[in-house]
């Protein structure tokens, strides 16, 4: 076991944590005012617990970041009806992909007029139900579906809708999670004329109302330059539509995608920054091409929930293996396959008991029959870490419970909300019985 030297100072391993988390005494965190530890005991362990005002506050720098946008929730960064619930509170909207999510919200009271549909292959059903439901806004990501949902809508109909194009921009932290270019699944193409074209379309169909374009360069972005190039690009492109067409855009959807610190010392999308350029950028463009300025939606997922979220785990065995030390947990790829699919590392941490052991490397594995069910490799723990102990995995409050699967049928975990020294369940555990129930054949 390789020991580390030097620990990394107590400020500095809470920089990703929610802003409420709190070290009462060495290796007791609480956030919101709950004790980690107190809710791995009372919830069972794995668990996700999530700040609500963590979230909360997000979507307000959002909205003061962004005086003059409409700012709209990604569901599928990590939906559930208090998150739904929050999220209206706050004043945003919504961004769902399949009808699931949709009815998930409106049944919750989301208003369905804040809602927008995206996907870049919407069944029937997802398209019914956003027209049964009144959604605000359809995106609509491929030339089949102008026809389908002018049919849907019918003559006597009426549907606002955008298009979402490629404006050929390689951004993002990972290149299954790079959107913006042309050898992607998702948008119509500016470069080769299937954006202009899908347009030309929908102009032809008056129960269609095309609102704007819409774009999404990819994920895990953490420089504002990629978002001032779509923008040029995209007004461009509204420049060439208004000349041939006379059309005037009143809106432009910039996406998400704004990158978040998951360690100590990563790079994070600047918002302020961000609003800033891009704004000024906006402004800039429109001038030149003789345009009024359309209203920006821009539509953080990550942004909001992955730093409010915290995963809590149980060690189950500590193995040496040559130079190499695995510590097991009760959890894994299938409460969060990012690591496997992505890459991504994460910087866990002891809590519920204080250790004066010296800190050592370590890799911290899942329970799932898989070699790559790792998540978090080269972890520093103190070097007597043993089994019963609980590790906390800070900023996992998005693309966890959301991607996760039924593998090896262990069910997926409960979620947690804290805030102002209570907890309360939001999802409870999935058991054997729920898994059992949908299995009805033999």
């Amino acid at each position: 076991m390789t020991t580390v030297h030097e620990p990394i100072a107590a400020a500095v391993e809470l920089a990703v944590w929610p802003a409420s988390t709190t070290e009462r005494r060495p290796g007791d965190l609480a956030v919101g005012g709950v004790p980690l530890a107190e809710a791995a005991d009372r919830f069972g362990t794995p668990v996700y617990v999530l700040d609500e005002a963590e979230v909360r506050d997000r979507c307000r720098t959002y909205r003061d970041a962004f005086p003059d946008a409409d700012i709209v929730y990604a569901a599928k960064a990590f939906l559930c009806r208090a998150m739904a619930h929050w999220t209206a509170e706050e004043g945003l909207g919504l961004d769902v992909c399949s009808a699931g999510e949709l009815e998930l919200a409106v049944t919750t009271g989301f208003p369905a007029e804040r809602i927008v549909l995206h996907g870049n292959a919407k069944s029937p059903r997802d398209l019914d139900t956003a027209l049964r439901l009144g959604v605000g806004r359809i995106v609509i990501d491929s030339p089949s579906e102008i026809a389908r949902l002018a049919a849907a809508v019918g003559p006597d109909g009426h549907q606002k809708v955008m298009v979402r194009v490629v404006p050929g921009i390689s951004a993002g932290g990972h290149e299954k999670i790079r959107t913006g270019t042309d050898d992607q699944k998702f948008g119509l193409s500016i470069a080769d004329g299937y954006a202009q074209h899908a347009i030309a379309r929908i102009l032809d169909q008056p129960q269609l109302e095309l609102t704007g374009l819409h774009c999404h360069l990819g994920s895990q972005i953490t420089s504002v330059k990629p978002y001032l190039v779509a923008v040029r690009r995209l007004v461009g492109l509204m420049a060439r539509l208004h000349e041939q067409h006379g059309l005037v855009l009143p809106e432009l959807d910039l996406g998400g995608g704004h990158g978040i610190a998951y360690r100590p010392g990563e790079p994070a999308l600047d918002l302020t920054a961000l609003a800033r350029k891009v704004r000024a950028e906006l402004v800039d463009a429109c001038t030149t091409a003789g345009l009024p300025v359309p209203r920006l939606i821009i539509e953080p997922g990550r942004a909001i929930a992955g730093p409010a979220g915290i995963a809590v785990y149980r060690v189950l065995s500590v193995k040496h293996t040559g130079e190499h030390v695995f510590v097991a947990v009760d959890g894994g790829m299938s409460d969060n396959p990012r690591p496997a699919l992505y890459g991504v590392r994460y910087a866990p941490r002891m809590i519920g008991r204080h250790s004066t052991a010296a800190r050592a490397r370590v890799t911290v594995v899942g329970r799932h029959c898989e070699a790559g069910d790792i998540l978090a490799a080269d972890a520093e723990l103190p070097a007597d870490v043993r089994p019963g102990d609980l590790l906390a995995v800070p900023v996992a409050g998005a693309y966890h419970l959301s991607m996760a699967s039924g593998y090896n049928l262990v069910g997926r975990p409960p979620v947690v909300a804290v805030r102002d020294g209570s907890a309360r369940l939001l999802v409870r555990r999935e058991s054997l019985e729920d898994i059992r129930s949908r299995d009805v054949g033999l």
